[in-house]
Order: structure tokens, then C-alpha cells, then sequence
């Protein structure tokens, strides 16, 4: 069985052919929960302007609520963003420990 080494940005490893396939797709996964991150915040930065933008508007006094309401949701897009990022990649160091811990065994193993 070949060992290929891939780079981590954070620590290198050596990886089996078996495992790469998986440990690409966690790589895809935790790229995907930053990429949803940021569309959180972009969300809520969209409607903080447009807030603000309805709250400044002198004409129409009679719709400031609206304002008011979409700053209230820019506040809830991210809180709710910041705690799903934080809970995937919670879920995702506790499945790479696992990984780690049997890839571990098995070596222990084949040495014996």
C-alpha cells in the first residue's frame, strides 16, 4: 500500500489511497460551510444598508418600521451564520479526531 502526503495548511500527514477520498471531501465541506459563512454575511450587510437606508428616507416616515425590522434581521443572519459555522466545524474536528484514532489502531495493528 503506497502512502501519499498531503498538505495540510495547518500540519502535514500521511494519508492512505483508501483514505484520500474522504479526507477531500471533508476539505470540500469545510470550504463550503466558510463559503455559506460569508453569504451570511453578505446577507446581513444587505440589509443593514437597506435599513439604515429606510430609517435616513424623511419622506416616508410611515415605513420606518421596515428598517427597523430588516436591522433587526441583519442581527439575527449573524448570529444564526456565526452559530452554524461554529457547530459544523465543532462536528468536523471531532470526526477528523476520530479518523486520526482508528487510522492510529490500524497502524498499531499491522506493526503487531
Amino acid at each position: 500500500m503506497r502512502r501519499v502526503k498531503l498538505k495540510n495548511p495547518f500540519r502535514s500527514r500521511q494519508i492512505d489511497e483508501r483514505l484520500i477520498r474522504e479526507h477531500l471531501a471533508l476539505q470540500r465541506t469545510k470550504l463550503a460551510n466558510e463559503r455559506t459563512l460569508l453569504s451570511y454575511i453578505k446577507a446581513s450587510l444587505y440589509l443593514l444598508i437597506g435599513g439604515l437606508t429606510v430609517i435616513q428616507i424623511k419622506k416616508y416616515d410611515h415605513i420606518q418600521w421596515v428598517g427597523y425590522l430588516a436591522l433587526i434581521f441583519c442581527i439575527a443572519f449573524i448570529i444564526v451564520g456565526v452559530f452554524r459555522y461554529i457547530h459544523l466545524e465543532r462536528k468536523m474536528s471531532r470526526l477528523l479526531r476520530d479518523n486520526e484514532k482508528l487510522e492510529n489502531r490500524e497502524s498499531t495493528n499491522k506493526n503487531s
